[in-house]
């Protein structure tokens, strides 16, 4: 990082780990790097919040964006933003319009979170991310990340005995979260991605993943990979079932 610093640089924006391969990336490091230098840390934990600790504070994190709907357990369309206190007047609201708590203004109010909330509140959303959050305080995300960790090792073990299989990312479980991205040698990864739904009604991503500069990085562009993720509900057995249809389909 020290190499890709300029005059102009202002901040570091980092995901804390890869929805394509599952590496998490080293944010107390990184946060650490951006005090010394007098940057700004903002971060994307879409791919780890509600699985994976994230601490503001302690990891000098400015500015934290999430979704709700992948490790948080909630619906589609619900998400959150979180500032440190001296960045509020610093980010502009990128909509503007009523909120209904200082209705005779032209702009959204000052204050939060009403700044960032201009128009109808997405109420369902809300319930149903409250609901999950419960549901998470009351299972406790250190055993649903030990769980999805223990499937993942799984899959990782049974994968390395499969020919013509090449895993994506870290060969282990030390360092990333329960997505796995294999890349297929000698079979299209979309054919062998319809064959486990159409056959075994195992569900997969296959392709790009919406980050095709990644899979660039990765060595996996233009066909991309076949992504594995591995949550609460999965079982072992599951995890066998999915390493016996990758060999019949792969042999």
């Amino acid at each position: 990082m020290e190499k890709l610093l300029t005059p102009r640089t202002r901040a570091v924006v980092l995901t804390h780990a890869s929805n394509v391969c599952g590496t998490l990336l080293p944010l107390p490091e990184t946060g650490a790097f951006c005090v010394e230098h007098g940057l700004r840390f903002f971060v994307d934990g879409s791919q780890t919040a509600g699985v994976w600790p994230i601490h503001m504070e302690k990891m000098h994190i400015d500015a934290l964006a999430f979704t709700g709907h992948k490790g948080l357990l909630g619906p589609q369309g619900i998400g959150g933003f979180l500032l440190r206190e001296d960045m509020i007047d610093r980010i502009r609201p990128l909509l503007s319009g009523g909120t209904g708590s200082i209705s005779h203004t032209e702009e959204v109010p000052a204050f939060m979170p009403d700044r960032f909330e201009p128009g109808t509140m997405n109420l369902p959303g809300i319930a149903g991310l409250y609901a999950a959050l419960c549901w998470i305080q009351e299972t406790g995300m250190d055993r649903i990340r030990t769980h999805e960790l223990a499937l993942t090792e799984r899959f990782l073990t049974g994968v390395h005995s499969i020919p013509n299989l090449r895993i994506i990312g870290k060969k282990d479980c030390k360092g990333r979260t329960g997505v796995v991205s294999l890349q297929t040698t000698d079979k299209d990864p979309a054919q062998t991605a319809f064959a486990l739904d159409d056959e075994y009604g195992i569900m997969t991503r296959t392709g790009l993943h919406c980050a095709p500069f990644a899979h660039k990085t990765l060595g996996t562009f233009p066909s991309g990979t076949i992504r594995f993720s591995f949550g609460w509900w999965n079982t072992q057995a599951e995890i066998d079932t999915a390493l016996q249809a990758l060999s019949d389909i792969l042999k």
